[in-house]
């Protein structure tokens, strides 16, 4: 048996006994008078709806939290109840720092000091109320990955292992380890299984504070009631589970160790849920024998919302009877135990001693005991990449569906363009196919947008608490991607080039499977921009599909870039599709040899095209006679030049319109981690 000696305020000490590893609970987070207000704007459902002068059209304010105190310890269990909009997300929003500061009134203090933000992000954890994980990993692979992010390198990876085994046991998942997570397509674990997955990928660093957004939501009774045994074996080993819940099962509540039952963003019961049939008794309104606590709380607190007076005199009850109760105890022993805490800096060392919190590090003091990262950058980089690729191997589907597109459409312009010759005819078809392979690439990129979407609420909820860098995210998601877009242009390219007997020889088909791959790049790019700005499915999709159309209209196929009106050349210079298009055509007509309209074949594709050979002959020498030069009916009258001249390509070279479409690519990279950087950040305003 050890015995530490800790400070209090008061005037004598406490004595802290640890017995078989027990110690004295270091750690309470208190919340006092918390209060949060929304603006709601009052919109007309009619936009154009004549308003009535002198009548007030802006903003209401409305109240989400009301003056709510409380405050929860280490090793016990925090529930908060209430009906839906009762204000019991906002409460966990709230003391997860997932609510600006700036609009948050009150105080919350972690043994008495107040968190910076940076600490919080790596001493807590919060489980959002939505499942969000990689459908193809098992789950033994998904709580390794989560392992590999969030302890540090100087955790052997053979104990990163233990921890995963301890935690899948911990976890009661043992007999799903194996298991794919699954999806709607792919039969996987059940749903309490895959709710207890989503808990330990964020409790696998063993954090301080544990926040939940109701956990038992959408789960039989049996599967509720095993989540709450994993959060109650969890508090019990050095945390503090916080988590609102609808509406608890007998069981549930007998699991837990304090209760908030919130209406309308105010508390009408806080305390031990075993007082419950007390508390109601006092109040006028006993609770039936054999009727679950929480249903008739719920149900008594409806009745009360219906009336005129609403659940006032429930609420100024509330504080009446926890005035009563604190003096039939002897004061409040909550304040005594606040007072008798360790210094933040303290306890976190101590838990850290303990085997708590894994991704910390020496304790010295609490701004700087646990790093904002677990890993560096580029270790993060690699098991990022490493469990994009493995989930994407195992979905062949997708990269088969893309790869097909790309096939099919290659072997419909190879049989629509078959071997084109270099009349006037050829010309235009020439122009038609490669506006249509670049269409195609970019209307292709946009099929990523679901899955960039899906892989964005991952990591919303993966980087709101330090798992890894944003940059190390956009950076792996890139170069992972690299694979598929060469294999996919190597497609496209081997069965385009030489059946429409594209220019260059081998030259100009390396030049050409360049360009197809740059286009992919920059056109991937765009398609993981719109799905970081957009982040509905739908939305992105459309606006995706609609942006490489005006792309294709403006690019200076369809209109030549003179011909253009003024105030659409600006978006001609923003089209992805313009450049690989001058490029290529570049690469087609740039040979000095070739000619593309003899003089015989100048009346092709005009009413004179069907007039016999010597009134051709006669014509030509006419018109020699007209323009001072001669003219017959081998003379190169157009040249590769004069048509790119005549589409408007008269500005950069075919390399440089290739690195103009690589630094799109890169451009909208940026942009894509700039979209990351500033709307994920997981927080009410």
């Amino acid at each position: 048996m050890e015995i530490e000696e800790l400070p209090c305020e008061e005037h004598h000490q406490i004595l802290d006994v640890h017995i078989a590893g027990s110690s004295y609970p270091p750690f309470v987070l208190s919340f006092k008078n918390l209060t949060y207000d929304v603006k709601v704007s009052t919109k007309s459902g009619f936009p154009f709806r004549w308003k009535k002068p002198n009548v007030s059209s802006g903003n209401t304010t409305k109240s989400l939290l009301r003056g709510i105190s409380g405050e929860a310890k280490e090793g016990e269990t925090m529930a908060i109840l209430g009906a839906s909009g009762s204000g019991k997300s906002t409460l966990i929003d709230a003391l997860a720092n997932r609510i600006s500061k700036q609009s948050l009134k009150g105080s919350i203090t972690l043994n008495g000091e107040v968190l910076d933000s940076d600490v919080l992000k790596v001493i807590s954890a919060y489980v959002m109320q939505d499942d969000l994980l990689f459908p193809m990993l098992t789950v033994e692979e998904t709580l390794m990955f989560s392992a590999e992010f969030r302890l540090p390198r100087s955790v052997s990876k053979s104990k990163k292992k233990a921890r995963v085994q301890g935690l899948i046991d911990q976890l009661g998942l043992r007999n799903a380890a194996k298991t794919v997570i699954g999806d709607e397509g792919h039969r996987g674990v059940s749903g309490g299984e895959r709710r207890r997955v989503s808990i330990g990928i964020d409790i696998i660093h063993d954090p301080i504070l544990l926040f939940l957004d109701e956990p038992t939501s959408g789960l039989d009774s049996t599967s509720a009631l095993m989540v709450v045994k994993v959060l109650q074996r969890i508090a019990e080993t050095g945390s503090i589970v916080i988590m609102s819940i609808h509406q608890p099962s007998s069981r549930i509540l007998g699991l837990i160790d304090r209760l908030i039952i919130l209406s309308q963003g105010r508390t009408l019961y806080s305390g031990s849920p075993s007082n419950l049939p007390q508390f109601f008794s006092d109040f006028g309104h006993p609770i039936p024998i054999n009727e679950n606590p929480s249903e008739f709380a719920l149900d008594l607190i409806r009745e009360l919302e219906g009336t005129s007076s609403g659940t006032q005199i429930l609420f100024e009850f509330n504080k009446s009877w926890k005035v009563s109760s604190m003096d039939d105890n002897g004061g409040d022993d909550t304040i005594s135990n606040r007072r008798c805490t360790l210094p933040l800096k303290d306890a976190i060392a101590k838990s850290i001693s303990r085997g708590k919190l894994v991704s910390g590090g020496n304790g010295a003091n609490h701004s700087s005991s646990v790093p904002s990262f677990a890993n560096p950058f580029y270790i993060e980089l690699m098991v990022l990449s490493k469990r994009l690729l493995t989930n994407s191997r195992r979905m062949p589907a997708k990269f088969a569906v893309r790869l097909g597109t790309i096939t099919v459409t290659g072997i419909v312009l190879a049989t629509m363009f078959w071997q084109l010759d270099d009349s006037p005819a050829g010309v235009q078809e020439r122009l038609g196919c490669i506006s249509i392979s670049i269409a195609t690439i970019f209307f292709n990129c946009i099929t990523e947008v679901p899955t960039f979407i899906q892989e964005r609420y991952i990591f919303m909820r993966e980087t709101a608490y330090n798992a890894y860098r944003r940059s190390s995210y956009v950076l792996a998601r890139s170069l992972t991607h690299i694979p598929l877009l060469f294999n996919l242009s190597v497609t496209l390219s081997l069965i385009t080039f030489w059946t429409v007997g594209l220019a260059g020889g081998v030259p100009g088909f390396l030049f050409f499977f360049v360009t197809i791959l740059a286009s992919f790049w920059a056109g991937s790019s765009f398609a993981a921009f719109i799905s970081g700005l957009i982040p509905d499915v739908f939305l992105a999709f459309v606006s995706g599909i609609a942006i490489v159309s005006y792309f294709l209209f403006l690019c200076g196929f369809l209109v030549a870039r003179d011909r253009l009106p003024k105030y659409w050349l600006w978006f001609h210079y923003i089209s992805l599709v313009k450049y690989p298009y001058e490029a290529i055509l570049q690469n087609e007509f740039l040979d000095p040899t070739k000619c593309f309209v003899l003089g015989v074949q100048l009346f092709d594709q005009s009413a004179l095209a069907t007039l016999p050979a010597p009134v051709k002959s006669e014509l030509l020498e006419s018109l020699g006679r007209v323009v001072g030069r001669n003219i017959t009916r081998s003379t190169c009258l157009t040249t590769g030049k004069d048509i790119l001249k005549q589409q408007g390509i008269v500005e950069l070279s075919k390399w440089k319109c290739v690195w103009v479409t690589v630094a799109w690519g890169f451009f909208f990279r940026i942009l894509f981690y700039l979209t990351l950087l500033f709307g994920s950040k997981n927080k009410r305003k």
